[in-house]
């Protein structure tokens, strides 16, 4: 049993392709857990879009959500929170609208966008959750913000959105790349690597017994953070160099792999 603590990413790493717990992996999982292992959701998600996940898989402990930015348990407790501050919230708002970006933000963990667009509608279905169109009174609706989040029109538009969202911003926000269209903005210093961290010495499991498992580029300061960090067969090639273990992809069980390799043991 080499770790006690595993934390996983979702899209992309617990999900398929079809969003789903593959009954695989959801079995291997419950066994896991019943045998003495802590099993937790880090992701850039809203705490309401993980949380049907973590409800289906029966465990309540502490869930990561937006990035780091929230800790709180499938009961509802609130272990940890960074929110942006009103003035950043403007500031990123007026910037996007400068540049043509759409952006969506999230106050007291309800989704909100100007208008609905061909990125609210997709990102809605993607996270199964309802958004509220507001309009300008999304620069009132600051409260309890803990990211925001551009969607770019294509993967193509990646790079340059990117890179002038993190020119202007500095070191001011904490910018990462979290599926081909997401950017997400949280506060400096807030990643899924400190809120694990967090959560480890919460639970009082050493940091030599955590497992990270991911496959985006806001996976790789937790990949990076613990002894076991292990990447996807399918993870993107910055997440697969910040990993020292893989496993294979989310289409075929590459996380009851993990479990089986670095809680039972057992060679796959």
């Amino acid at each position: 049993m080499a770790i006690k603590l595993f934390v996983t990413d979702m899209d992309g790493t617990l999900l398929n392709n079809s969003r789903k717990i593959s009954e695989g992996n959801k079995a291997r999982i419950r066994q896991a857990v019943a045998d003495g292992m802590i099993f937790t959701i880090a992701t850039g998600r809203m705490y309401c879009s993980a949380l049907p996940y973590a409800k289906e898989l029966g465990v309540d402990v502490p869930i990561i959500t937006y990035n780091g930015a929230l800790i709180k348990s499938v009961s509802g407790k609130i272990f940890y929170t960074s929110y942006l501050s009103a003035d950043m919230i403007k500031e990123i708002l007026d910037f996007c609208t400068e540049n043509g970006m759409y952006v969506q933000s999230y106050s007291n963990d309800e989704l909100i966008y100007r208008e609905m667009s061909p990125q609210a509608a997709e990102y809605e279905v993607a996270a199964g959750v309802k958004g509220r169109a507001v309009g300008e009174a999304i620069y009132d609706m600051v409260e309890n913000v803990p990211k925001l989040l551009v969607v770019t029109d294509s993967p193509e538009d990646m790079p340059e959105t990117l890179d002038k969202l993190q020119k202007h911003f500095g070191d001011r926000l904490m910018i990462t790349q979290s599926a081909p269209t997401y950017i997400e903005m949280v506060n400096p210093g807030v990643t899924k690597a400190d809120a694990v961290l967090k959560l480890a010495e919460l639970m009082g499991v050493p940091e030599d017994k955590v497992l990270t498992i991911g496959d985006a580029g806001n996976d790789v300061p937790m990949l990076k953070a613990v002894k076991y960090g292990v990447a996807m067969g399918n993870a993107t090639p910055a997440a697969a160099a910040a990993a020292s273990y893989h496993v294979g992809d989310n289409e075929h069980d590459g996380l009851a792999e993990a479990i089986d390799r670095f809680f039972y043991d057992l060679d796959r």
